[in-house]
């Protein structure tokens, strides 16, 4: 279910960004379960995530290269951290108005409030039962694919 940023053709609709194998197969097989994980995408650190929303390039005029519907994003990632992921999508005109849901184990206030202040639209720890692990994730792509009404629709806003 990952694919290389470069190499991924198509329309991404929920972006993955977790480092955990086992929480990103309990979070697949929610999804697919509810079939929410048709476009999904699975990379598994900051860097990757990146490269498939930005593209190799820093250059703010480059052209996006995915605008997934939502981003369930981990803080605690190898290489650019989950943190400097979220700061870098909202910190960016092209990509701010992507949902990003933070799923993470942290409980520290720190991150919490570090988090929203960079704008996440969630911020969910991830328990640590396995029945709900996997109704939360079902409940978080329930509300942020089907129930949300985003500005954009279907479409970039922004025309990139």
């Amino acid at each position: 279910m990952s694919a290389k940023p470069s190499t991924y053709p198509g329309v991404v609709e929920i972006l993955l960004v977790e480092d955990n194998p086992s929480d990103a197969e309990l979070t697949i097989r929610a999804l697919t379960r509810n079939n929410l994980a048709n476009r999904l995408v699975w990379v598994k650190d900051g860097a990757e995530a990146l490269e498939l929303i930005f593209g190799p390039s820093a250059d703010p005029e480059t052209p996006i290269n995915h605008i997934p519907k939502l981003i369930l994003l981990d803080l605690k990632l190898p290489k650019v951290d989950g943190h400097q992921v979220l700061e870098r999508i909202k910190s960016d005109p092209r990509t701010r108005m992507i949902p990003v849901a933070v799923m993470t184990s942290s409980r520290e206030e720190a991150d919490l409030l570090r988090a929203y202040k960079a704008g996440t639209n969630s911020f969910i720890v991830k328990p640590v039962d396995f029945d709900s692990f996997i109704e939360a994730v079902r409940e978080l792509g329930l509300y942020w694919l089907l129930l949300n009404q985003s500005p954009a629709g279907d479409a970039n806003p922004l025309g990139s």
